[in-house]
C-alpha cells in the first residue's frame, strides 16, 4: 500500500529542489513514487499545481509504437507497407490526442492523489511558498531520510505510522538545528 507524505517548504522553489533529488533517489532505486504533485502559493495567494509523474507510463508512445509495427505487417500482407506504416501514425496520433482531450476535461478518473485534497490543503500554504505532495509506493527509509534532511520543510499530511512520521520530521528540522548551533 502506498503512503501519502505532504511537506511545506519556506519559499517557491523548495518543493522542485526537493523532487530533483527524489528524482536521482528513483533512479538509484531508493524510492518508487506513485504520484508526485508540486503546489506553489503565489504572492497574489493563488495556488498553481504541476503534475510530476507521467499517470499514463508511456502508455501513448507504446501504442504509437505497436501501431507502426502492425501497421506495417498489415501493409506488408496487402503490398503497400507504406498505407500501412502511414495509417498506423495517423491512428496512435488520434488515439494519444484523444487521451490528452479527455484527460484535460476530466473524463478520466483522477489517479494518484486526489487534484481537490491537493487544492484545499495547498491553500492553507503561505503566500510565496511551496508544497510537494507524494504517494511512495516503496522507499528505503534511511537513504531518503538522510539525503531529504537538507531541506527544511513542515509536515502537512501524511498516512506514515506514528514512528516514520517522527523520523521524517527530525530529519527535516536536522537542518534547522545545526544551523541555530552555528549562529
Amino acid at each position: 500500500m502506498s503512503e501519502l507524505v505532504c511537506i511545506a517548504f519556506k519559499d517557491s522553489g523548495a518543493a522542485d529542489r526537493v523532487l530533483n533529488e527524489l528524482r536521482a533517489m528513483e533512479s538509484d532505486y531508493v524510492l518508487d513514487l506513485e504520484d508526485a504533485v508540486i503546489v506553489v502559493r503565489d504572492i497574489d495567494g493563488k495556488v498553481h499545481l504541476k503534475q510530476c509523474v507521467d499517470v499514463f507510463g508511456g502508455a501513448t508512445t507504446q501504442g504509437v509504437a505497436l501501431g507502426v509495427l502492425w501497421g506495417g505487417l498489415m501493409g506488408l500482407l496487402f503490398m503497400n507497407p507504406l498505407a500501412g506504416l502511414l495509417g498506423s501514425l495517423a491512428g496512435g496520433a488520434g488515439g494519444g490526442a484523444m487521451t490528452v482531450a479527455a484527460n484535460e476535461f476530466g473524463l478520466l478518473s483522477d489517479y494518484g492523489i486526489p487534484d481537490n485534497f491537493i487544492k484545499a490543503l495547498g491553500g492553507t500554504i503561505a503566500r510565496g511558498t511551496s508544497a510537494i505532495f507524494l504517494l511512495i509506493r516503496s522507499v528505503e527509509q534511511d537513504k531518503l531520510l538522510g539525503r531529504i534532511s537538507r531541506y527544511e520543510g513542515t509536515i502537512l499530511k501524511t498516512s506514515l505510522s506514528h514512528e516514520q512520521e517522527k523520523k521524517l520530521r527530525t530529519a527535516l528540522t536536522r537542518q534547522r538545528e545545526q544551523e541555530s548551533s552555528k549562529g
